[in-house]
């Protein structure tokens, strides 16, 4: 060390003794001086609450004083309850302490007396109540405690799987009602009344009577294969109300000279629930498009880390369970925005080499979709050539199995070809949230292609033109109606029973295989397994697209569809439990449930379709069902609209006419118009409220500054007037020393 450093040390330590002496010696001096600084920054504390108050933002929104507390409590400016609410709020915004706000908030309350009161009162007393019938509910709510142990631990997007789930279990039930009331309920306690009698010396064999009798006839057969009966649908499972053929075209007259129009019934039935199963899928695609908004803005990340957390947990299992859900969506909100930030703008070179390869995925997509769709229908023709062909042979496995050929190569390929897809769309270099819907698509297309082309294969067996006979050619059914709806039950049990089998059985010792070889890279690589939830929610949305369109054939379809979806939602869980890991893709809820619900409108409107082309250009069966006859389904619906009052018909005729059509449109266009600009507007106050909520943070961060420098000057005044009363001789001879050096 220097000499220089070693006499700068001596200086700066003398000093410091010198300084400690001096509080030592001079007591009254320190106690002066700290009353001084406490002076100074009070002083300093009564300009930083007069500088927030000049604040531009703060000036037209905080005003204390006698006038403003008279504003306050005048009861002119308190309309109803809404104003009063939004007063309270006002007092506490103020930027004055708790007591005083107490004591505003006290006055005000005093002051708000009258009818006023009274319903200020009442809304707190129903919002009380209405809190409490919603905490009570939500401890009744089905599969919470499942829903909560599967959202801990693999997060709220595949929780929403489960949701969905619930809720298509509950269209179902609807549906099912529905279906009962009208349909199943009317056939089972009302009495039918004569039927037309077969005149089987005449030349009236042929006619609809002759061919109901010849149906009865058919099912009357007695078989003593309950079990196969039971899973194809025939024998005496054709004669139960599960199928269409076991309804007949009464019209039912009560004793209080009602009737009760068991076609129309049956119509508007079905029109009744593809309906209701629009409109609760635009309802629910609203409100996912709602959340999808609310979840891009700019504050989602305030928002669920400073208002995720419920405060009201009483088990810290369940703690658990919400902190890793919350951490499990905030990890897949940074690993989409990662993403998004890391890509980069390729080269031509890369362009061309990208283009080529989902040239070449694509045609050979295209090529394996081709090749299924061929595949299903020579299977399907082939199943019915080997039937024909045995069809008096006495091994009822093999029958059964020529039976079910069909259905087992398309549950096969629902299984198989999403792999294929899901291995083929790496080569296409598509971010994740692209390969996703992707993959999505692909799937779906295969899904209701393999149903087109079954449908496509029954349509040569259904459709024909009929001359007087009761069926059209040799190998045709009797009713063809029933015939589908069998064919839909059989697809609809083999689809369930495949999906439970591969869960328990192939996926389940996969999943014991990779975590008894864990460190193995081949068995992990063939034997774990990730919860792939776009796979798991094209399952749901293929069950009840066969339910949409297999319930007009088969009224009781729905209840199969309750019970599988039950069923499904423990399957589920099991697969997502036990048999994967959570996905290397974390699903966001909002785009969870937008994709749910995307793909499930897309097949609604595919089965909307097929039932609808059936219904208006399909002739039906002459021998059995409530619209057996010559015409279509559809002309039932004019011939019960023809038995109608006539102010009925004429009031609908009305409403069809120009006179009623143009102002509803004109007041359709004003509507849409006017909520268009109610829209536009609330969009312009939530822009001037975010320009706001930044004016905000620029405020503070002005007075954060503003503080930093009262602080600063605060602390340079102290260390001066200390330094001053402690050492007033250092002063005289620096002053001395400099006018010697001038």
């Amino acid at each position: 060390m220097s000499s220089g450093d070693g006499s700068g040390w001596e200086s700066y330590r003398m000093q410091a003794w010198q300084q400690v002496r001096y509080r030592d010696n001079h007591p009254e001096a320190t106690a002066s001086t700290s009353n001084a600084a406490s002076i100074d920054a009070g002083a300093h504390r009564d300009a930083a609450a007069h500088l927030a108050t000049l604040l531009p933002s703060k000036q037209a929104q905080h005003t204390i004083g006698e006038v403003a507390l008279n504003w306050l409590l005048s009861s002119e400016n308190i309309p109803n309850e809404e104003r009063a609410w939004e007063e309270i709020m006002r007092i506490k915004e103020m930027p004055v302490n708790m007591a005083q706000k107490k004591e505003l908030k006290a006055q005000f309350k005093n002051a708000n007396h009258g009818f006023e009161e009274v319903k200020w009162q009442r809304k707190k007393f129903w919002q009380r109540c209405k809190a409490n019938f919603k905490d009570f509910f939500g401890k009744l709510e089905l599969w919470q405690g499942s829903l909560k142990t599967i959202e801990g631990n693999f997060g709220v997007g595949v929780v929403s799987l489960f949701l969905f789930i619930k809720w298509l279990m509950f269209l179902n039930i609807f549906i099912f009602t529905l279906t009962f009331l009208l349909i199943v309920l009317p056939s089972a306690i009302l009495e039918p009344g004569p039927s037309g009698q077969c005149d089987l010396a005449g030349n009236d064999s042929q006619s609809i009577a002759c061919c109901v009798e010849q149906y009865q006839n058919y099912t009357s057969t007695s078989s003593d294969f309950f079990f196969f009966d039971l899973v194809q649908g025939t024998g005496w499972m054709e004669k139960t109300m599960l199928f269409y053929g076991h309804y007949t075209s009464e019209i039912y007259t009560l004793n209080n000279g009602l009737f009760y129009d068991l076609p129309f019934a049956y119509l508007i039935s079905t029109l009744l629930y593809f309906l209701v199963s629009l409109i609760a899928i635009v309802k629910s695609a609203a409100r996912g498009f709602r959340e999808r908004i609310i979840t891009g803005e700019s504050q989602f990340y305030c928002n669920l880390i400073f208002a995720g957390w419920d405060f009201c947990f009483d088990k810290p299992k369940r703690m658990i369970y919400v902190q890793k859900a919350i951490f499990n969506e905030i990890k897949g909100c940074l690993e989409a925005e990662r993403l998004q930030t890391e890509r980069k703008i390729p080269t031509r070179k890369e362009k061309f080499r990208l283009l080529l390869s989902r040239v070449v995925v694509n045609t050979g997509i295209i090529s394996i979709l081709l090749a299924s769709m061929v595949a299903i229908y020579y299977v399907f023709t082939l199943s019915r050539q080997l039937l024909r062909t045995y069809e008096n042979s006495e091994s009822r496995m093999l029958l059964l199995f020529f039976e079910f050929m069909p259905y087992l190569l398309i549950v096969s390929l629902n299984l198989l070809l999403p792999l294929l897809f899901t291995f083929l769309v790496d080569f296409e270099h598509y971010s994740p949230i692209v390969v996703v819907r992707i993959t999505l698509l692909r799937t779906v297309f295969l899904r209701l292609s393999t149903l087109g082309v079954l449908g496509a294969s029954i349509y040569p067996i259904v459709s024909c033109y009929r001359h007087d006979g009761c069926v059209c050619r040799d190998e045709a059914p009797l009713c063809w109606e029933t015939y589908v709806g069998q064919q839909f039950y059989k697809l609809a049990m083999t689809n369930a029973l495949s999906g439970i089998a591969v869960t328990f059985f192939i996926n389940f010792p996969r999943a014991m295989i990779a975590r008894y070889f864990e460190g193995n890279r081949f068995i992990s690589f063939v034997c774990e397994q990730q919860f792939e939830l776009p796979g798991h929610a094209l399952d749901v949305v293929y069950s009840q697209t066969l339910c949409w369109i297999g319930s007009f054939y088969s009224p009781l379809l729905p209840a199969f569809a309750v019970v599988h979806c039950f069923l499904t939602f423990y399957v589920k869980k099991f697969a997502c439990l036990v048999n994967s890991r959570p996905p290397s893709q974390i699903y966001r809820t909002s785009r969870s449930n937008y994709m749910f619900i995307s793909v499930l409108l897309i097949s609604f409107v595919a089965a909307a379709i097929a039932v609808g082309y059936s219904l208006t250009e399909v002739k039906p069966s002459r021998s059995c069902g409530p619209f057996k006859g010559d015409d279509p389904v559809w002309v039932t619906l004019w011939l019960s609209f023809n038995k109608l009052p006539s102010w009925i018909q004429g009031f609908a005729s009305f409403l069809s006419t120009a006179g009623f059509t143009l102002p509803m449109i004109v007041l359709l266009l004003l509507a849409l118009y006017y909520f268009n600009s109610v829209t536009a507007a609330r969009r312009q106050m939530a822009l001037v409220l975010r320009r706001q909520l930044l004016l905000e943070g620029q405020d503070k961060q002005f007075l954060l500054d503003q503080l930093n420098v009262i602080i600063e000057e605060q602390k340079h005044r102290q260390n001066t007037s200390s330094w001053n009363a402690r050492y007033p001789q250092n002063l005289s001879f620096c002053s001395r020393r400099r006018t010697m050096k001038i």
